[in-house]
């Protein structure tokens, strides 16, 4: 089983929430979900979303840090962010059950 690690408050996804004018933001870098606008707790209980957020950690695990990002914004730019494949992966994942299964929430602490 992987470990992610889920970070309130975060500067990244408060960024993210005012480019994508957003009040509830969730957005993955490397094995952390970043979040702004909602707890752990509430984001947790959403069973749907921790599913699509836990797809791009795989995306992430799968690709390699740099060589995702950098697909991840080809993909966006040339066929727009919601016909970009990784989001339509990780919409798919929405509904698959076994991907929570594959990773395991850390209850380390880890600095920004």
């Amino acid at each position: 089983m992987k470990e992610f690690f889920i970070k309130e408050n975060s500067r990244l996804a408060k960024i993210a929430a005012w480019k994508l004018n957003g009040k509830r933001v969730a957005i993955v870098f490397g094995n952390r979900i970043h979040l702004h606008g909602v707890s752990k707790e509430k984001f947790l209980q959403n069973e749907r979303w921790l599913r699509h957020e836990l797809k791009h950690v795989e995306q992430f695990q799968q690709h390699g840090l740099i060589t995702f990002i950098a697909k991840y914004l080809w993909h966006s730019i040339f066929h727009g962010y919601h016909n970009c494949c990784y989001e339509k992966g990780a919409r798919e994942a929405e509904d698959d059950e076994r991907i929570v299964a594959k990773y395991q929430l850390s209850d380390k602490i880890q600095q920004a």
